[in-house]
């Protein structure tokens, strides 16, 4: 499994909505790149400080990091929509384990999301090899 969407380039998966829910698809298929929203449900338990997958020499605190195991374990992944059909969305850059708890839907909007960021942290010196990191580790 990819540790982020950068990582997942290619990479395929599909999202059922539960039929109830269908409605508020409407217009969703305009958008190119939609965010999701899980719950970490293989996640239990937290930690206020890890071992991150970026870095294997230093410990950091839980919330400069994207590791799972938080107090409130919620991840969300910025996708490629590729079709919806009936309440399964098709998509691209997938991150999530299968059967991962949905919990929303929205839509990508770069003027609304997409920030020029000046300092990335401890990241720094390590994003430029997420792409080729992936992780084999299960949380628990």
């Amino acid at each position: 499994m990819p540790i982020q969407p950068a990582g997942a380039t290619g990479i395929r998966g599909s999202v059922e909505i539960d039929h109830v829910y269908a409605d508020g698809l409407k217009d969703l298929g305009g958008f190119s790149h939609i965010i999701l929203i899980y719950h970490l449900h293989l996640s239990s338990g937290y930690l206020l400080q890890v071992r991150p997958f970026m870095d294997d020499e230093n410990v950091h605190g839980i919330f400069p990091t994207r590791a799972p195991r938080r107090p409130n374990p919620i991840g969300m992944s910025v996708v490629k929509l590729l079709k919806i059909k009936g309440h399964t969305l098709y998509i691209e850059g997938v991150d999530v384990v299968d059967g991962t708890p949905l919990l929303d839907i929205k839509p990508c909007v770069p003027e609304f999301d997409v920030w020029k960021v000046k300092r990335t942290g401890w990241l720094s010196k390590r994003a430029a090899k997420v792409s080729r990191v992936r992780s084999g580790r299960r949380f628990k």
